[in-house]
């Protein structure tokens, strides 16, 4: 089997030394148990272990040297699970004592492959045959964020996905959109149609009523330059709401 090599850039230490340790050397009690959560990691999978044991996993590039299950605790007793403290803003994060540099870098390179790996599933593709790669998307980008966030989702003649981009971010409960900029946006890409996509922080999906306006005012700048809005689909913790299927649109 492979070794697992641990060579930390000498930029991302987010550690103190070990007392009464020898400075640079691993504790054969940390090394015996890193080994451990990885063979179980590789012969069960993720699956074969709770999120705080997936964080740990997370953290050893980060802290090679240091018993990093106290932080992984402190990680999610802050924020509840794996996808929230991997999602955290680096503000909050640094909130957290431990977490310097090197575990932010750690954690939003997860975050930013997880992004990259749900993206490229929808991205060129047909919106209709990759639907639920579409919804298993925007869950991965927007479900676990602490501030509202909007999308526009481009699609061409053969309603394929040409373009994700973000019109806006806002607060806990309000993200400014601008119709026309959407729908002017979707003549530059030479966009047929899109899909609006926004997340509720607090984890329920449903409409609020300035979320129907908003609807209604993009829907009627797309009407004014041949566009088609397919859709709105809010993103709440563990479900979503399509504004089509629920009549909205």
């Amino acid at each position: 089997m492979t070794a697992f090599n641990e060579q930390p850039l000498p930029f991302l230490l987010d550690e103190t030394p070990q007392a009464g340790g020898t400075p640079g050397k691993q504790p054969s009690y940390i090394r015996d148990h890193r080994q451990r959560l990885r063979a179980r990691f590789m012969a069960g999978g993720p699956g074969a272990m709770p999120d705080y044991e997936l964080l740990e996993l997370v953290l050893f590039r980060a802290i090679p040297r240091r018993d990093v299950k106290p932080l992984a605790r402190a990680l999610m007793d802050q924020f509840g699970d794996f996808n929230r403290v991997i999602s955290a803003s680096e503000m909050r994060l640094r909130d957290v004592s431990g977490v310097g540099d090197a575990v932010i870098v750690e954690l939003k390179v997860v975050e930013a492959a997880a992004q990259r790996l749900a993206r490229a599933k929808v991205l060129q593709r047909h919106v209709v045959s990759s639907w639920d790669a579409l919804i298993d998307y925007c869950h991965t980008t927007m479900a676990h964020r602490e501030t509202e966030q909007f999308r526009v989702l481009y699609l061409d003649r053969k309603n394929v996905l040409i373009a994700d981009e973000e019109q806006g971010k806002g607060t806990v409960d309000h993200v400014p959109v601008y119709p026309r900029e959407v729908a002017k946006r979707a003549l530059e890409l030479n966009a047929s149609a899109l899909i609006l996509v926004h997340n509720h922080p607090s984890g329920d999906p449903t409409p609020s009523a300035s979320d129907i306006e908003m609807t209604a005012r993009v829907a009627a700048a797309c009407d004014a330059l041949g566009l088609t809005l397919h859709d709105h689909l809010i993103i709440g913790k563990s479900t979503e709401l399509s504004f089509k299927s629920e009549g909205y649109l």
